[in-house]
């Protein structure tokens, strides 16, 4: 790994570990370095990555998704074409969100990517990755949003807040 790269390493570590969100370091022969965090910081935060990979010139913020046997049954046994309507939702989300993805419907699995590249020197501002960082994480909470909606088998459109009701993200 070169001087440039071990920077940019130290510098995207000491963001994440600003923020405490750093849970641990990615061990992996692909990778120049990764980084395992928790975002947001908090009860309901989700594990992402964050990682360079070898011979490439640009730092992946990744979240995974394996839909749980909670959701799989339900959204399996939706009537017509709804399971791959659920799809297509979250597809067309991804791309309006311009994020790049991966949709496995066959195995109930989707992946959501955020590429930043660094300048010349091997930076990358703490907000741009932050930004990045949210990105992802808030299209991870959409599509759990709209996998709820399409599992629960009820009609939200005439649903009414009440005190239950609890729209916010944070605590």
């Amino acid at each position: 790994m070169s001087n440039r790269e071990l920077n940019l390493e130290n510098l995207i570590r000491e963001y994440l570990s600003e923020e405490e969100i750093l849970k641990e370091k990615l061990q992996s022969s692909d990778f120049e370095f990764g980084f395992v965090i928790s975002f947001p910081p908090g009860p309901k935060s989700q594990n992402m990555s964050i990682y360079k990979p070898k011979n490439k010139n640009c730092v992946y913020i990744t979240i995974r998704t394996q839909i749980s046997e909670k959701y799989t049954k339900p959204l399996s046994s939706l009537k017509g074409n709804k399971t791959f309507q659920f799809f297509n939702d979250i597809r067309k989300y991804f791309l309006i969100k311009q994020v790049y993805f991966r949709i496995d419907p066959q195995n109930f699995t989707f992946e959501i990517h955020e590429q930043m590249y660094p300048d010349r020197d091997e930076f990358i501002p703490k907000d741009t990755l932050f930004k990045g960082i949210q990105k992802v994480f808030y299209c991870y909470v959409f599509s759990h949003i709209l996998l709820e909606e399409y599992c629960s088998g009820k009609d939200i459109s005439s649903s009414k807040f009440g005190s239950e009701f609890d729209l916010s993200l944070y605590s």
